[in-house]
């Protein structure tokens, strides 16, 4: 039992005739502010807002098949197509690529700071936003469509990274597709205009 002595420590010299009273010491139980302390410690633990962890929401395409006249249609130009590489290369193109007479010009970038992928979205939001105000078919549901398409060589890293570019930089549409044998060839032949060794 938790006890705390309280006693009167020097006592005052009395005159002859009187009589010496008896000392009482008094004694204070601390044992209840032990268990206080501990009521209070889980109240506070129960009340406290635990922190919950922090996750980005990925809405998975569904199984079944859908008609292609009930298929939502992507205007060439609100979409940008991403390929994802090995040694954390970005191949990047507008349009869809649909037409095969006309190949689009595939660039190359990095995940940069400066001048990298995130740029380029910015700049691609830009110029969709001017356009939208000189072309009267462009409405405000007509938004930056990126198609993200990661290659076989490409890393886990660089795809986490490349969706993080899309919370970032505010892009509502994207999808994550697999790679075309065509895009696969858009990439080596970047490869070889750039004079980077295909490894």
């Amino acid at each position: 039992m938790a006890e705390m002595d309280v006693s009167s420590g020097g006592g005052h010299k009395k005159g002859p005739g009187v009589k010496k009273g008896k000392k009482l010491s008094t004694r204070i139980d601390l044992t209840p502010m032990v268990d206080l302390g501990f009521l209070l410690i889980t109240f506070f633990m129960y009340t406290t807002t635990m922190s919950k962890p922090k996750t980005m929401e990925i809405n998975m395409p569904d199984n079944e098949k859908v008609e292609v006249d009930k298929q939502t249609k992507i205007k060439a130009s609100v979409a940008m197509t991403v390929l994802l590489s090995k040694d954390h290369r970005i191949y990047y193109y507008e349009g869809l690529a649909d037409d095969p007479t006309k190949p689009p010009e595939v660039k190359v970038t990095y995940f940069n700071p400066q001048k990298g992928i995130r740029n380029v979205i910015i700049d691609k939001k830009k110029r969709l936003e001017e356009q939208r105000q000189s072309d009267s078919s462009l409405t405000a549901k007509d938004q930056v469509t990126i198609l993200i398409k990661p290659d076989v060589n490409s890393t886990y890293d660089d795809l986490v990274n490349i969706l993080d570019e899309m919370a970032i930089n505010d892009v509502k549409i994207y999808a994550i597709l697999d790679i075309s044998d065509v895009d696969k060839d858009y990439i080596l032949k970047t490869e070889q205009a750039n004079g980077i060794a295909p490894q």
